[in-house]
């Protein structure tokens, strides 16, 4: 099955719809501003400068789009027409590349998807304000459609929003506590940093499932199980994030050298997993490498050398595969037997194994 061919067709239909609804120009005629029209004057320049314009020079620098991918593969597999929910397929999309705009302010980072951040072309008031901007203009579907959705499904999408919204704060909060020193990093578990994917990077997974399910008819429990599925895939494809962020020559070029997250002096699962089984010395070593956040390749390169060396890389990839092998489990026995079926059960093992 071929899952980059089907990435690649989702990707050109979700990009138009968001078209749609975030104009790359914005006019009179928006959405917007038919749903919220302006009391005294549109403005149109001031926000198709500091909004349209910056929003759509970070989406057209690509990215998978799996997310929304994920949430149509879902609708697919429960027996609906998936063509009937890409205006909600955004959803999640548009807020994950928000929370990448302003993480890049929150890291420092100086490039994205190879090109420099946005704030860093636009400044951080734009940046800040365009990322933020992100996590809302997604909603415009539901209220435009609100009409088509019962008050009942449309108050559960409401709410799954607002719980996945904290959640992604949630996570951010430890995820920056750690790396800046704020909270013992180094006595960290892996449940600690399980829960702070689940928070960071399962969420949005989670969000798209359990939009998708609901939208489609799931019972409770199937909502909860495909929600529980999708974040095991953002937790995965997380580790995947920092397993290629230490050994993907193409990732490396993209962002600037191997090793940006030792830079960042995050705590992954890979480190965690090496402080918990290296000898003192070592551990006392890459601990001093990820609290010096140093951009030298050398060093950062030593610190890599200490993680291959108690074989902590491996370890991640199994981890990852295993959890989202279980979760699949579960989610398997309620879905009925189709090709979509297969397919999203193909999608998950494309996004845990990827090389980029």
């Amino acid at each position: 099955m071929d899952i980059e061919k089907i990435l690649a067709q989702k990707a050109a239909i979700i990009d138009k719809t968001i078209e749609k609804y975030i104009p790359r120009k914005f006019s009179k005629n928006a959405i917007l501003f038919k749903i919220n029209p302006p009391r005294f004057a549109y403005n149109l320049e001031a926000i198709n400068k500091a909004i349209a314009e910056p929003i759509w020079e970070f989406l057209d620098r690509g990215g998978k789009r799996w997310r929304p991918t994920l949430f149509l593969l879902i609708c697919e597999a429960l027996g609906k027409n998936p063509e009937d929910y890409v205006d909600f397929a955004i959803i999640p999309e548009i807020i994950h590349n928000g929370t990448l705009m302003i993480d890049d302010i929150e890291d420092a980072s100086e490039l994205r998807r190879g090109k420099p951040c946005t704030y860093r072309i636009y400044g951080l008031d734009i940046a800040i304000n365009a990322g933020n901007a992100m996590y809302y203009l997604p909603l415009l579907p539901l209220i435009k459609n609100r009409e088509k959705i019962s008050p009942e499904k449309l108050a559960k999408v409401y709410e799954i929003y607002v719980e996945e919204m904290i959640s992604l704060s949630l996570g951010q909060a430890m995820d920056v506590a750690w790396h800046k020193g704020l909270a013992n990093a180094d006595k960290l578990d892996e449940e600690n940093y399980l829960q702070m994917c689940a928070y960071k990077t399962g969420t949005l997974a989670r969000m798209a499932a359990k939009m998708a399910a609901v939208l489609a008819d799931a019972d409770e429990e199937l909502v909860e199980k495909l929600g529980c599925f999708a974040e095991s895939i953002g937790v995965a494809f997380q580790m995947q994030d920092d397993i290629l962020d230490l050994t993907s020559e193409e990732f490396a070029e993209k962002k600037g050298g191997y090793g940006q997250d030792i830079t960042e002096g995050k705590r992954t699962l890979i480190v965690i997993h090496t402080l918990k089984v290296a000898e003192k010395e070592d551990r006392e070593r890459l601990i001093e490498i990820l609290n010096m956040h140093t951009s030298d390749q050398k060093l950062r390169n030593e610190a890599i050398a200490i993680m291959r060396k108690y074989g902590a890389i491996e370890y991640a990839k199994k981890f990852a595969r295993k959890i989202v092998q279980e979760s699949w489990r579960e989610v398997e026995k309620l879905l009925p037997a189709s090709e979509a079926k297969e397919k999203l059960n193909a999608f998950a093992k494309f996004l845990i194994e990827r090389k980029i």
